[in-house]
């Protein structure tokens, strides 16, 4: 069910934005019950004209490290485990590819059920 959109800056290291993803995904996992094979996600890295952002928007200081993540989910979570999820997508990020949490900015975009097709022209959750 989520669309992950994951844009950073280019990196020297091509496999990050693999494994930034591999991070997101398994928090999804973990703290939402996304089931582990609904894994789709676009990752685009930019340059600097083409990734932009606020260094201090509500004084949180960020640089290019930068890491912009879109989930296009089904909606229904409560507040309360949307935020454990940005902890957690955050926090591993940190702890695994040492990205600072300032730097991770997470949006969520929530749909009806009957908004996705995975194929063949069929709304598969359309009652």
């Amino acid at each position: 069910m989520p669309l992950v959109r994951i844009s950073l800056m280019k990196q020297e290291k091509k496999e990050f934005g693999r494994k930034v993803g591999e991070c997101v995904h398994q928090e999804m996992v973990h703290t939402i019950n996304v089931p582990e094979k609904d894994y789709f996600q676009v990752i685009t890295e930019h340059d600097n004209h083409s990734l932009i952002y606020d260094s201090s928007y509500l004084g949180i200081h960020r640089n290019d490290g930068i890491i912009f993540i879109q989930i296009t989910l089904n909606e229904g979570r409560n507040t309360d485990l949307k935020k454990l999820l940005y902890k957690n997508i955050a926090d591993r990020l940190h702890h695994e590819l040492d990205v600072s949490r300032e730097n991770v900015l997470i949006n969520l975009v929530e749909v009806k059920k009957e908004n996705w097709s995975f194929g063949n022209g069929i709304a598969q959750y359309a009652s």
